[in-house]
């Protein structure tokens, strides 16, 4: 198999409105979580937004891949790249204003109101980042719920692998704050009301946070080639289902298992080759009790172990690639980042609190969507 490297990283989040700012900003144990009231019909809520107001899906976009490429010493047009991102939610925050305003005038909504609908349908955000830096190869748009950030890496990994393309821009963007998505997450009881607390005995529910992050995968071949630097290589990934219920995890994990060893056997590794494990971690009830007995079946007791989650919310779609993002600069500076929001443990993980040097060549990145969506991708330092 052909070996796929990150070349670049783009990385937009509340904690930072850059890669290096949010990384610098997690080692300090900082927070970019904060009471917020978007939407005057809905009650202040703790929200990660990258700035004091919802930011707008297609311009999230074109700022991540800009920085992506510029990270990657590559000029602003790349035609001969594969493009794979992904949105769990995509341009729902703009469906959400055309229903508002057919509603409140339904009578009298002239049709030239809907503008180009066609510019705000699901997969068009991906076809928008190929027309923004000339990509003429495949384009794909994965949706799978919050995995989908880990699916759009595989997805561009395996093109990369097969002989498809050298290079392709992939990775996820999320802007799902919108009263729709908190209304409803607000309806299920499963949003914080104060803060986020992965792996917490206290933890109160999941917060919700924009964010991106989008990568330069490149053939090993191609990144020597043009003596281009590298966060780290791709080695597997693994890809399962639930099959089992529309929110709640499958109790056993016995999917996420699946999904686990999977990778671990694409990638040639056992569990005991794991340094740090990037943990899914949303703070709420079910899934860290679930990804908690996973970890604990599989993994020995002394694997490093954090959920970013508190400090940037959970950005849905993008967690996964904003995972991958902090788990190659973990390789690169050889650093765990720490749990933020964690004060009392309630599993018998080895969880790290504090950012800390550590000794670092295979880490492990997990995300458990809705519809028990299951992805795990393995990251390592260069050869």
């Amino acid at each position: 198999m052909v070996k796929v490297c990150v070349t670049g990283i783009g990385l937009i989040s509340a904690l930072g409105g850059s890669l290096e700012d949010s990384w610098q900003n997690l080692l300090a144990g900082k927070s970019g979580i904060s009471l917020h009231q978007p939407f005057p019909e809905l009650k202040p809520l703790p929200l990660g937004l990258i700035s004091q107001q919802p930011s707008e899906l297609a311009m999230l976009t074109e700022m991540v891949v800009n920085y992506a490429l510029q990270d990657a010493g590559l000029v602003s047009h790349a035609a001969d790249c594969a493009v794979v991102i992904g949105s769990s939610r995509s341009y729902q925050a703009s469906w959400e204003k055309l229903a508002r305003l057919m509603y409140e005038d339904a009578e009298n909504f002239p049709v030239s109101d809907f503008g180009n609908w066609l510019d705000i349908l699901p997969h068009i955000n991906a076809i928008a980042a190929a027309r923004q830096i000339g990509a003429s190869g495949i384009v794909l748009a994965p949706m799978a719920a919050c995995a989908t950030g880990i699916w759009s890496i595989a997805q561009a990994a395996l093109l990369i692998q097969t002989g498809q393309c050298q290079r392709a821009i992939a990775g996820a963007v999320e802007a799902p704050i919108t009263p729709l998505t908190l209304a409803g997450f607000q309806q299920m009881g499963a949003l914080a009301k104060t803060g986020a607390y992965p792996f917490d005995l206290h933890r109160e529910g999941l917060v919700l946070g924009e964010g991106a992050a989008v990568f330069v995968l490149e053939s090993a071949e191609l990144a020597k080639q043009r003596q281009a630097k590298v966060y780290g290589e791709i080695l597997g990934f693994g890809l399962t289902n639930d099959a089992y219920h529309s929110n709640s995890p499958e109790p056993e994990g016995k999917s996420a298992i699946a999904a686990i060893k999977q990778c671990l056997e694409r990638s040639c590794l056992t569990p005991n080759d794991i340094d740090y494990i990037h943990a899914h971690g949303t703070a709420t009830q079910l899934n860290d009790q679930m990804e908690s007995m996973v970890i604990q079946r599989l993994f020995p007791q002394g694997v490093a172990i954090s959920s970013t989650k508190g400090s940037t919310g959970h950005t849905l779609g993008a967690s996964g690639a904003l995972g991958v993002a902090f788990s190659l600069m973990a390789l690169k500076h050889q650093i765990l980042p720490p749990c933020v929001g964690l004060q009392q443990p309630e599993f018998d993980l080895n969880i790290v609190t504090a950012a800390r040097l550590s000794k670092i060549r295979q880490v492990l990145c997990l995300s458990f969507g809705f519809g028990g969506q299951n992805a795990a991708i393995a990251v390592a330092k260069s050869a």
